[in-house]
């Protein structure tokens, strides 16, 4: 077996966007340099603005109904009336900033979607940080069960600060320096965690199996983890583990079969396991390289309209067999990678059923520094065969459970993988008919 490689140019922020590593269940599908939706008189639309068809009456009507929405003449007075009484009894200073975060916060809070938020200026910062790869952090991937709202560490990635600490996998997140966050927010979260280089943090955890909390003092530093890492594993099959698709991961991803390819690769495993999403353009190019040409993406809005499609093209294929490896925790873009590989019967899916993340959202900036933004839940996406797999997930070809007890190891032996054996046979069956 030749010496594991792995591409580093990529860095994860410690706490951006919900995450501490760019691996999150509720990680967002965002369109990276593509912008599908246009604003059209406040709907929204994809491609270029539309012609209004809208008649006079028509539109004096939709007028009516603005007046009556939320912001009124009558709501308004009474903010003012609040933010009056507050500056004029509030026993303690105001952060103006703050109390403007916190209402624009609250605005988002109150869609009652778990993929909808507001962005100030640190946070804002933090997550374009993520999705290009260069943060100071603690290096770990965590998700948030979007029920319960509890945080759990994913994978604490080996020679970062995190995993030499002692964090293990599974270790749900309950206290940051002393203040308990399980009812905070991911976003909120990410900022108790970030801070200066150099500087600690403490981590108090849940552990199954221990008696009392545990207490954990992190440094924080400059985290350098790739997301693509590969070798050659037996029988020439090659193996690479994909953990986010951030910006340039496309690009290591590419070097990474090249590679292979050049050792005499036979077949092929692309693990998915724990990888919860990123950015749909990085995804998109992954598949080109390995589909024959088709549609392999596009969305819909709220108000039916069809478009932002997306297809691989005949360029590059790949012509050895494969096997992609998901779990419960592979969401979002990777549902679109697996889903596509899945409808094209470019390989078979082995694990258990991923996630279930079908829907797309979009950042919109909102003032003219980019300083602030909002996310927003604004269509569902469907793959090759026309599905949507949201709240559903992809039920994998060949089903496998991981053993819990080896779910908390910080690496899992190759020969102890139920999940990569499984794999390694469905593989070495298809090979095995192609001679």
């Amino acid at each position: 077996m030749n010496e594991k490689k792995s591409y580093q140019r990529g860095m994860l922020t410690g706490v951006a966007g919900g995450i501490l590593g760019c691996l999150i269940v509720v990680a967002i599908l965002v369109v990276a340099g593509v912008n599908i939706f246009a604003a059209n008189n406040g709907h929204i639309i994809f491609g270029a603005e539309e012609e209004s068809s809208m008649e006079e009456t028509e539109l004096e009507t939709t007028i009516e109904e603005e007046e009556t929405g939320v912001l009124t003449e009558e709501f308004l007075e009474k903010v003012e009336r609040i933010y009056s009484d507050m500056q004029s009894y509030f026993l303690y200073d105001i952060d103006e900033k703050a109390l403007r975060d916190g209402m624009l916060d609250g605005m988002l809070k109150a869609l009652d979607d778990p993929y909808s938020c507001y962005y100030n200026e640190e946070e804002l910062v933090s997550m374009m940080e993520t999705t290009q790869g260069e943060y100071v952090g603690i290096g770990v991937s965590v998700s948030q069960n979007v029920n319960t709202g509890l945080i759990t560490i994913l994978k604490p990635y080996k020679g970062a600060p995190g995993a030499e600490a002692g964090l293990l996998p599974g270790d749900v997140l309950y206290k940051i320096n002393d203040q308990e966050i399980t009812t905070m927010e991911l976003d909120s979260v990410v900022g108790l965690i970030r801070g200066e280089e150099g500087s600690t943090v403490k981590i108090t955890v849940y552990r199954e199996g221990e008696a009392d909390y545990l207490d954990f003092e992190v440094e924080r530093r400059m985290v350098e983890i790739p997301t693509v890492e590969y070798e050659m594993l037996d029988n020439q099959i090659g193996y690479i583990i994909v953990s986010a698709f951030e910006g340039n991961t496309d690009e290591q991803f590419e070097a990474a079969m090249k590679d292979l390819t050049e050792q005499g690769m036979k077949g092929l495993i692309i693990d998915l396991r724990d990888n919860g999403g990123g950015l749909l353009d990085t995804v998109v190019n992954m598949l080109d390289y390995v589909l024959p040409e088709g549609l392999i993406f596009y969305v819909k809005d709220k108000y039916e309209n069809v478009g932002g499609e997306m297809y691989s093209t005949s360029d590059c294929y790949l012509e050895v067999p494969l096997v992609v490896l998901v779990n419960e925790n592979s969401a979002s873009a990777s549902e679109v990678f697996a889903g596509n590989i899945q409808d094209f019967k470019a390989g078979k899916l082995v694990g258990t059923t991923t996630f279930g993340k079908g829907i797309m959202q979009s950042m919109y900036y909102e003032d003219p520094r980019y300083s602030t933004a909002i996310k927003l839940t604004v269509a569902d996406y469907y793959i090759h065969s026309g599905r949507n797999i949201h709240k559903i997930g992809i039920t994998p070809d060949v089903e496998v459970e991981l053993e819990e007890e080896l779910k908390k190891l910080l690496t899992i032996p190759h020969e102890q993988d139920t999940q990569l054996q499984a794999g390694i046979a469905t593989l070495m069956e298809a090979m095995s008919l192609e001679q």
